[in-house]
């Protein structure tokens, strides 16, 4: 037993720290992840949404210093149920999601890595087994230094999650796992190769055929059928291929402007999903470095999902002499996490981004 309890405390020590870690670099983004589940769509719980971001900054770090609390064996007792209470609620919830359909991805890597549903679910149900044989076996949780080492590392542990959750909401994370990162082109990411794997589909057509209902299924093509067509449903058994970056547009007045933007020499793109909800400080800081982008010859835009009325409120209200085009909200929420964020481009190459806190730091 005491064989299986290390194994098991080492696995899920490193696996909470891991998780917790790559959702702590990003906490923002977690939060949007927690909206989508406190969504009417999910768990109808939409009160809940406005404190999301609270909420996914306590959930990480709490996620994070329960695998330090496991490996150095800090308060087993209390480690141990946290952890197991932890487990049954996102076993539950995952479940839910997963048989329910209802969101695609959890978020338990964040951008890192994507896990399907079920997927999702499997790894919830193992951890679950690893922590209680952990439960059952607490009394071989042995700490590894004495009273006061261990509370030194637990409080230091708690600090340091803190400040690292801090430091990345005030500028960006500091690992990008987005297919907007540093050095990444845009076009490039967009571009399903011509070698691609093709999505498999199964069409399945519901005919009434001599007064009863037939499901033929076909890869696509209308069958030929001497029936009455009553309904079509698609089955995706494989989804292929599909590009990074799938729905990027730079739309004004319904014409889409990516492929001559992108083609820009310098371009300076200040994206701001939400205007309405920007930084008043963010927004008031951009007035003059875009002054001094245009006059060394930057092409400066702005990228928004909030509608002409409100871009040309805030245009007014900050003296922002640039356009805004529009762009998918989820979309502008993966490149930046900051509102207002700074890019700089190069042919469609990000040579530089930045959350407006550092907006000095923009190289011109």
């Amino acid at each position: 037993m005491r064989f299986l309890v290390n194994i098991s405390r080492v696995l899920v020590g490193v696996l909470f720290i891991i998780s917790g870690f790559i959702k702590l670099n990003d906490p923002l983004g977690f939060s949007y992840k927690l909206q989508e589940y406190f969504s009417v769509e999910v768990l109808n719980l939409p009160f809940l949404e406005p404190y999301a971001l609270i909420i996914s900054v306590l959930v990480v770090v709490f996620e994070v210093v329960l695998g330090i609390f496991l490996l150095i064996g800090y308060k087993p007792k209390f480690t141990v149920w946290s952890l197991l209470l932890m487990i049954i609620f996102f076993t539950f919830l995952t479940f839910y999601s997963a048989y329910f359909d209802k969101v695609k991805d959890c978020g338990c890597f964040g951008d890192a890595l994507k896990l399907t549903p079920w997927e999702t679910f499997s790894k919830d149900v193992a951890l679950l087994i690893l922590i209680l044989i952990l439960f059952y076996g607490i009394k071989h949780i042995k700490p590894l230094f004495n009273k006061l080492g261990l509370s030194v590392a637990a409080l230091f542990s708690f600090i340091a999650c803190l400040a690292f959750a801090y430091h990345v909401l005030m500028h960006l994370p500091s690992i990008d796992f987005r297919p907007y990162n540093v050095g990444a082109n845009i076009t490039d990411n967009m571009t399903v190769p011509d070698d691609a794997p093709k999505a498999d589909i199964n069409y399945n057509w519901v005919f009434e055929i001599n007064g009863k209902q037939e499901i033929i299924t076909t890869k696509g093509d209308y069958p030929n059928v001497d029936g009455k067509y009553i309904d079509v449903t698609t089955e995706v058994l494989d989804p292929g291929y599909e590009a990074p970056i799938h729905d990027f547009t730079i739309e004004k007045d319904g014409q889409d402007f990516a492929e001559d933007m992108l083609s820009e020499d310098n371009l300076i793109m200040i994206v701001a999903y939400n205007l309405s909800n920007s930084e008043p400080d963010g927004l008031s800081a951009l007035k003059e470095m875009t002054m001094q982008a245009s006059k060394k010859g930057y092409r400066v835009i702005g990228m928004t999902a909030s509608g002409p009325d409100v871009q040309e409120q805030i245009k007014t209200t900050y003296g922002l002499d640039f356009d805004f085009y529009f762009c998918d909200e989820t979309a502008l929420k993966t490149i930046v996490r900051s509102s207002p964020g700074i890019l700089k481009l190069k042919k469609g190459t990000i040579i530089q981004k930045l959350h407006w806190n550092d907006i000095d730091e923009l190289e011109l």
